[in-house]
């Protein structure tokens, strides 16, 4: 549940007070909104103000050089008013990904193509600025080993609108989906024995550096586990309460409003 559900009453404020030039955009816990430059601090403060318990702070992000970020979208303002949509990298990206030379399927290697591919014809709003941004990911999948006609094998099967129809029926018609250890050599041939059957797949690695390094904490037995666990708990100026909370001897969730 966004902020803006949570305090519906809260933002109609906002909105009539005219701290806000547009009704607010909310995804998971960013919102996107045009606010008066003058009276941003002020609806910073009103927004902060309204959770006595101190349970949610808000900050805010300041457009710079006419451009704001929003999760994967740079948002560039022009001088007469219009804006364009760019791909936003944080200045700490890398550009590292899966390796051409890992221990994978040549199917999840295409998709981190496909992956960024789409979000760049998703994304961004005009041809030049779109060229730019594939001349980027072949530039970056370049180093970490991919080769040129797997971009090419990719560019195909995105435009190609047979293949996509293709891919959906055999998805409909399907009997079920097996995940299989992924092994070179072994799984290719298991997948096709599936396949003449009507039955998808999808593999997983069967080993990896997650597995073998990372033990971040060790598991506690459920008779040490106290048993119910808070999470949170939110007071709402139109209910009184919101709260969530976790019960650790069953493993279940519950979520209750009122």
């Amino acid at each position: 549940m966004g902020i803006v559900e949570l305090y519906p009453a809260l933002y109609t404020h906002c909105y009539d007070d005219n701290f806000l030039c547009t009704q607010p955009i909310s995804f998971v816990d960013d919102i996107l909104e045009i606010v008066n430059r003058d009276k941003l601090q002020a609806l910073t403060d009103h927004l902060n103000s309204a959770d006595p318990s101190n349970s949610i702070k808000f900050t805010d992000e300041r457009e710079e050089d006419n451009k704001t970020a929003c999760f994967y979208v740079l948002i560039t303002r022009r001088g007469d008013g219009t804006v364009k949509l760019l791909v936003y990298r944080k200045s700490s990206h890398t550009d590292q990904y899966l390796s051409f030379h890992s221990h994978h399927p040549l199917h999840h290697k295409l998709g981190v193509i496909r992956t960024l591919m789409d979000r760049c014809r998703n994304i961004v709003s005009e041809e030049e600025d779109r060229k730019l941004e594939e001349q980027h990911i072949m530039n970056a999948l370049e180093r970490c080993g991919y080769l040129r006609w797997t971009f090419m094998k990719v560019k195909k099967q995105m435009n190609n609108n047979k293949e996509k129809t293709k891919r959906r029926e055999k998805h409909e018609r399907s009997k079920g989906l097996v995940v299989i250890p992924y092994v070179k050599g072994i799984s290719e041939p298991l997948e096709r024995i599936y396949r003449k059957h009507n039955i998808s797949t999808a593999m997983r690695p069967h080993m990896t550096l997650r597995k073998i390094l990372v033990h971040p904490k060790d598991k506690r037995e459920k008779k040490e586990q106290s048993s119910v666990v808070h999470v949170y708990s939110i007071p709402c100026i139109d209910c009184g309460l919101y709260r969530r909370d976790r019960k650790a001897d069953w493993g279940e969730e519950e979520g209750t409003s009122g």
